[in-house]
């Protein structure tokens, strides 16, 4: 798929939000969130493979701390080898990936908050905070 095609999907992803994506959004968005900036459906290529470029589209992606935050729904459950192998591959280019359930969005926003706050407030000198080193992403 090539760029302007994947950005115009971003585009109608974002003009088509879960709930779950309408409430994270309007927590973090214009730097509400720590003042942090957060992205909505951002592009990340992965790959470039003898000129063909491969993408990943990221609910939201805080650049500062190279923060991918995924809010997953029932579809996830059907495609755990998926999001299992683009995690690894994300990692391998040094983000960290955050996941986390619709219900928790919508019903639990104060551990949201709380799991979130941990990560972008870390400030050591390894490429990721230690709850992210031992497995790699945080899980819902």
């Amino acid at each position: 798929m090539n760029y302007k095609t994947i950005l115009s999907f971003a585009r109608e992803l974002r003009k088509n939000q879960t709930p779950a994506e309408k409430v994270f959004w309007e927590k973090v968005r214009g730097r509400r969130f720590m003042g942090k900036k957060f992205s909505r459906q951002y592009v990340i290529e992965h790959a470039d493979i003898l000129g063909k470029k491969f993408y990943y589209i990221a609910d939201f992606y805080c650049d500062e701390k190279r923060l991918i935050v995924e809010i997953d729904g029932g579809i996830h459950a059907t495609q755990v080898e998926y999001d299992q192998i683009r995690e690894a591959v994300l990692i391998e280019m040094n983000y960290q990936i955050m996941r986390f359930k619709n219900e928790e969005v919508l019903n639990e926003w104060g551990l949201v908050e709380e799991r979130l706050r941990g990560v972008l407030s870390w400030a050591g000198l390894t490429p990721r905070p230690p709850l992210l080193q031992e497995r790699g992403s945080v899980l819902g």
